[in-house]
């Protein structure tokens, strides 16, 4: 039966953790590095951040990131599934 109003969270009963990622935290230069051990090339750039990359079966991909930005374990999951890369890439 569905309930005739909303859950609302309080301190004591506090939403289901997600499970942790199996992606670390990453610089941006190594997640590139890595794209370009797996077979990605730069197709482009424009300025210092903006990178077209491309491999023969993908879609081209817009990485977009300077080199210091450290990305967390979400932005690495998407870049994967975007990308084909693994943890053992890194």
């Amino acid at each position: 039966m569905a309930r005739p109003f909303p859950v609302r969270w309080t301190s004591l009963s506090l939403p289901p953790s997600k499970p942790s990622s199996d992606w670390p935290s990453t610089k941006a230069k190594q997640a590139l590095a890595a794209l370009l051990r797996i077979g990605w090339r730069i197709k482009r750039q424009s300025g210092t951040s903006h990178r077209i990359l491309e491999r023969a079966g993908w879609p081209d991909m817009l990485f977009a990131y300077h080199d210091r930005v450290t990305l967390g374990p979400t932005a690495m999951k998407v870049l994967a599934k975007k990308t084909g890369l693994t943890p053992s890439d890194l």
